[in-house]
């Protein structure tokens, strides 16, 4: 991302002047691939990311962008990876996402260059939208009530192997209920045993949070609209266990997204609405490393820029982008339709 950009984030952070003459700024990075959707992005440092898509795509790059290598597992041409973790540059665990045997999830040792499909769902009633790891071994992945109430899938093992974990710390689901398979981001973790799982659809969009590695959750309404399978909660992000923020709308193109956005001061046990939100729906979040107040969000419409924790956010952005992404040495990556993929510069 380089020195300037991390001045101008920092200038962003701060809230000083100098954000409004240095401000950063999408870099689209050309995929080669454009008629593959990537919903799904990790990255592990400016240099290194990869993205997950449709039509069983996984791209990965080591030289910030310049150059995409197609590492997508052989015979997936049929399955829509909507998520993606990535450990290092050779090592990253995909999900695909569908009925029955549609959700599967893959992992990679070398890069790509060989794959093992480590889960593939049995039960026509489930459908994985979302997966999230809190280190190296333990991670979760999420599905759709089945009867009546969301299905975990839990790995220790890096996502080698993956087992269902007993429903009975799970809460009952609200009538038409579901997750949102649109940025990898409806679960998310931190720290080592803390998750959050982000809901709509139902009467009211909803955070679940677990304390235990996802045995047992608690449930909090939001602000965020919800009452229509289009509505509800779409990406969460937590920059330590206490402090997150939702984000969410309704997906429909054209159709208004008021309160789009909520911010969580106690873990996800109560929200708040944006004093002033994303002008319309967003799908995607992520907190700026090593700031407290800073974070972005995406959606088809635009990339907005909160630098109050959440409180208010302004457009940064006008593309369309799905999901977002920051790592620890201050890079910034998104990513979305059209083969879209781009890192912040300035």
């Amino acid at each position: 991302m380089g020195v300037a950009c991390t001045a101008a984030l920092a200038a962003l952070t701060a809230g000083s002047a100098q954000a409004t003459t240095r401000a950063p700024h999408w870099v689209l990075k050309d995929t080669g691939t454009p008629d593959v959707r990537f919903r799904g992005l990790a990255a592990v440092d400016r240099n290194t990311a990869w993205l997950a898509g449709t039509g069983g795509t996984v791209l990965r790059t080591t030289d910030g962008g310049t150059n995409w290598r197609n590492v997508s597992p052989p015979g997936a041409g049929d399955l829509q990876f909507r998520d993606v973790e990535a450990f290092d540059a050779r090592r990253a665990v995909v999900l695909a996402i569908g009925e029955g045997e549609a959700s599967r999830v893959y992992r990679t040792d070398d890069g790509g260059r060989t794959w093992t499909e480590s889960f593939r769902n049995t039960d026509p009633a489930a459908f994985y939208d979302c997966m999230a790891f809190f280190d190296r071994r333990h991670g979760l992945a999420m599905s759709d009530p089945v009867d009546g109430k969301f299905r975990i899938l839990s790995t220790s093992d890096g996502g080698r192997s993956w087992r269902v974990l007993p429903a009975d710390g799970m809460p009952a689901a609200l009538d038409g209920e579901a997750g949102f398979a649109a940025s990898g981001q409806c679960l998310v973790t931190s720290g080592p045993e803390d998750a959050w799982l982000a809901t709509g659809g139902g009467a009211h969009a909803r955070v679940l949070h677990s304390t235990d590695r996802g045995l047992t959750w608690t449930a909090a309404d939001t602000p965020v609209p919800a009452g229509d399978p289009a509505k509800g909660v779409f990406a969460l992000a937590f920059r330590d266990r206490t402090h997150g923020l939702a984000v969410g709308g309704d997906y429909r193109a054209g159709q208004a997204s008021p309160q789009a956005a909520a911010v969580t001061p106690d873990g996800g046990r109560s929200w708040r609405p944006a004093a002033t939100p994303p002008p319309a729906y967003r799908s995607g979040a992520a907190w700026l490393p090593h700031s407290r107040t800073t974070a972005l969000a995406v959606g088809p419409t635009g990339t907005d820029l909160t630098t109050d924790g959440g409180r208010t956010w302004r457009t940064l952005d006008t593309g369309s982008y799905d999901t977002v992404t920051c790592t620890p040495d201050l890079s910034c990556w998104a990513s979305g339709e059209q083969g879209r993929a781009a890192r912040l510069e300035n």
